[in-house]
């Protein structure tokens, strides 16, 4: 297991330089980021010159990355053309969001998973049907389109919730948001967990479980639950990362200061600091996520063993 752990983290470390490379290569053949600087007007070429020499953006790409990573090494993000350290930004941006991916994971796995087995012990009934057919609704509807939905029926007609998310960001005001961040990847967990749980339903172990006179309860939870879970964890794992990197739309609507937010602020304004830095923490937490995915294998079956 140690070495397996080991090897995993040496394979990291190329797909971290190439992602966060990637990422600065695409921000930088964006735009000019020096003109957003001085509003409609154009900036006069002293002082175009003195901003790019601030910011080291008249050294060639390749020797602007490596400055870069050299520095966030160091724990040095840079600073953002406001002036802010990148840093401060992710210390309030990165709680919110997390906070969020919590709220949307917790139904994910509750909501989620249970409608899955529920409809794969089902399979053919009319609630599987039903349920089908509401995660085939959510999966075609777009997630703006759900969030402003929401926010429209429960925050102003019925006032239930706040149409915007203060700047505490309070659990109980993430709930509305997380439900509209995880409502696609919900749906998918549930039609995941059916195919899973209805396709090992039928396995031999199942049956013989089940011949040997162990209550359904039981063969449920310690034989057919956790092998029918192992794709489930892999898609959640998996989904981690995008859940916080693809909260914009979410944040967006309800006015959530996270990391969604600093992203659109930074690919707006071209500020490569800030984009390159955010993308760089989450590409980790998605590399550590498939990870500890990997490891729970082991949990779930005891068959899996890696060297």
């Amino acid at each position: 297991m140690g070495r397996y752990v080991i090897r995993r983290l040496l394979q990291m470390v190329p797909v971290f330089f190439g992602a966060t490379l990637l990422i600065f290569l695409m921000v930088n053949v964006m735009g000019d980021p020096i003109a957003g600087l001085c509003g409609e007007r154009q900036c006069d070429p002293a002082t175009a010159a003195q901003l790019r020499k601030e910011f080291g953006l008249d050294k060639p790409v390749w020797q602007q990355y490596v400055t870069y990573m050299g520095n966030v090494f160091t724990g040095d993000f840079g600073t953002a053309f406001n002036g802010q350290e990148v840093t401060e930004l992710m210390g309030e941006a990165f709680p919110v969001t997390i906070r969020l991916t919590l709220v949307a994971v917790f139904f994910e796995i509750v909501i989620g998973i249970a409608l899955g087995v529920v409809t794969g012990l089902r399979r053919g009934r009319p609630v599987d049907s039903g349920v089908l057919l509401l995660t085939l609704v959510v999966i075609s509807v777009p997630t703006f389109v759900t969030g402003l939905l929401l926010q429209l029926l429960l925050g102003y007609k019925w006032d239930i919730i706040d149409p915007s998310v203060s700047t505490d960001a309070r659990l109980d005001e993430l709930i509305v948001p997380g439900l509209v961040l995880a409502s696609v990847s919900l749906a998918y967990v549930t039609r995941l967990t059916r195919t899973s749980i209805a396709e090992n339903s039928r396995a031999d172990y199942v049956r013989t479980a089940k011949a040997k006179g162990l209550p359904r309860g039981r063969v449920i939870r310690k034989h057919l639950l956790r092998n029918s879970l192992i794709p489930v964890v892999t898609f959640i794992g998996t989904d981690v990362g995008a859940l916080m990197g693809g909260a914009i739309v979410t944040e967006r609507i309800f006015n959530i200061h996270g990391v969604g937010y600093q992203l659109y602020q930074g690919i707006l304004r071209q500020n490569t600091q800030t984009v390159v830095g955010f993308v760089s923490v989450l590409v980790i937490v998605f590399l550590v996520a498939n990870l500890l995915v990997d490891l729970l294998y082991a949990v779930l079956d005891p068959r899996i063993r890696y060297a």
